[in-house]
Order: structure tokens, then sequence, then C-alpha cells
């Protein structure tokens, strides 16, 4: 089940950034969790949206583990739920 949420997440944060100009590197990108609920400790967060991390590295074409060329930064708020993608 998990598997199955991972390709479906991987693959619409894909689609979605398909019209999106890629930023320059070296970058800073913020992952955002928009919820109901009233949040993630750290480390449950960046888990969370480990998905959405691998499907922008694939996008911009570095791998997530070279922080020196993009590093990623994670929020959240409270709201209708969403990721948002900024850099």
């Amino acid at each position: 089940v998990a598997a199955r949420r991972n390709r479906f997440e991987r693959s619409a944060v894909g689609w979605a950034l398909r019209q999106c100009p890629r930023p320059d590197v070296p970058c800073v990108i913020t992952l955002t969790r928009v919820a109901p609920s009233s949040g993630l400790d750290d480390d449950n967060l960046s888990g969370a949206l480990k998905a959405t991390r691998d499907a922008v590295a694939q996008w911009i074409g570095v791998d997530d583990r070279h922080r020196d060329i993009v590093r990623y930064e994670y929020e959240q708020r409270r709201g209708a739920w969403a990721v948002e993608i900024s850099w």
C-alpha cells in the first residue's frame, strides 16, 4: 500500500512540475506540507515528503544526496491538503 502511494505521489508531482521552469543550481527547495492535522515532528515531516523530494530531484536532474548543489528545507501549515514547492 505504501509503495503504491509513493509511486502515485512521485507521478503526480512529476506531472505538476513538467510545466514549471527548472531552477538554476545551486538552489534551495522548500517543500511545504499543508494538511488539516496539527502537524508532524521533524522526522516524520521529512519522511512524509520523501516521494515528493525524489520527484523534485528527478525533475531538476540532481540526485537528492548532493546537498551542496540542492538543499531541501521543510515547512508545514494547517489548511486544505497540498504540497507547495518553492525555490
